[in-house]
């Protein structure tokens, strides 16, 4: 933990605008690569019946135009039940919804899995007021969700 937030301080310093967008993400390790990881996330997520839109893999994106990517895929998700209600409020939360979560390798080999938090989403970046119930919801299962896919067990 110290060391990553060693890294993410360093790059904060080299890349503007950094230190700021990291305070919107929760970023957690995973014991597993970033298939398995993805592949526990996605039986969990089906588990709790929520619909699974789209499991992106940027790295064979990447290699199908010959360029190298480390591991890096992102599972586009949600519930229509939680997230109509905030497009209701404000349909450009389109943009971000259904949630997406990243797990990706580092140069070290290290896996992350990540996600923005989902009062950065809705109270801040669309100004969607009067949801908190919803968000504690929202963090509630991205956190068990998310921690139950990057677990060692």
């Amino acid at each position: 933990m110290i060391r990553r937030t060693l890294l993410l301080l360093m790059f904060a310093v080299a890349v503007p605008g950094l230190a700021a967008a990291n305070e919107d993400f929760v970023i957690k390790p995973s014991a597993h690569s970033v298939g398995e990881t993805m592949d526990r996330l996605e039986a969990i997520v089906e588990e709790k019946d929520f619909v699974v839109i789209a499991r992106v893999d940027h790295a064979a994106a990447a290699g199908s135009v010959d360029m190298e990517l480390a591991p890096n895929q992102v599972l586009i998700f949600g519930k229509p039940a939680l997230g109509t209600p905030l497009m209701a409020k404000n349909p450009l939360i389109g943009i971000d919804l259904p949630i997406k979560v990243v797990a990706y390798e580092d140069a070290d080999g290290k896996v992350w899995l990540a996600y923005t938090k989902p009062e950065a989403l809705v109270a801040e970046r669309f100004g969607i007021e009067g949801e908190d119930e919803r968000i504690e919801m929202m963090n509630k299962g991205l956190g068990g969700m998310t921690d139950a896919a990057a677990s060692g067990g």
